[in-house]
């Protein structure tokens, strides 16, 4: 993997962190990794399972793992799990790389669970109904999020806008995009 700095996308669930994460990794010609999708392939368990087996916090466990193993390796663009900023340990490990964080109002995560829930794949974290639970999650995490991030973007806008600002804040961190230096053409 090159030696680019990783770019972690951080945010509450639903705020669209895998799907900005493959158009980005395929654009900055990088290997775009998802932590859940490194849990489910190495437990063989989705997060409800390994949630009903040992609750929440054998899930956060499996979290700090898979970044723990991800952050081994740069060059890539992660999606972390919404609540991987929880634990000083993730925090640490993010910090190693380049943090967006993707902010959205808590009425368009709810919007987006209830039109494509993936019930399975994510239980809920407060058994409040999903409109509720995305403005609990985002009260206890935004300053979280807030102190990782190093660019704070808007998930709530187009994704080809949302791609476009995300690329322009890599030039602007990195000032260069993968396999292109400053001023070249």
């Amino acid at each position: 993997m090159s030696g680019e700095a990783n770019i972690y996308l951080i945010g509450a669930r639903a705020s669209g962190k895998t799907t900005l994460g493959r158009r980005l990794a395929a654009r900055l010609k990088r290997p775009f990794v998802d932590t859940d999708q490194r849990i489910r392939l190495r437990t063989g368990k989705t997060v409800a399972e390994i949630v009903a087996a040992g609750g929440w916090p054998a899930f956060r466990e499996q979290e700090t793992l898979a970044l723990s193993e991800v952050a081994v390796f740069t060059g890539q663009v992660v999606s972390c799990g919404g609540g991987i900023v929880l634990a000083q340990e993730n925090r640490d490990l993010l910090a190693g790389g380049r943090v967006f964080y993707l902010q959205a109002p808590a009425e368009v995560l709810a919007e987006r669970l209830e039109y494509s829930p993936s019930v399975a794949q994510r239980p809920s974290l407060t058994g409040a109904d999903i409109a509720q639970e995305m403005r609990q999650v985002l009260a206890e995490r935004e300053a979280l999020y807030l102190a990782c991030a190093q660019v704070v973007l808007r998930a709530d806008q187009p994704l080809e806008t949302l791609v476009g600002e995300a690329l322009a804040e890599v030039v602007r961190l990195e000032g260069r995009l993968e396999g292109r230096q400053e001023g070249r053409r």
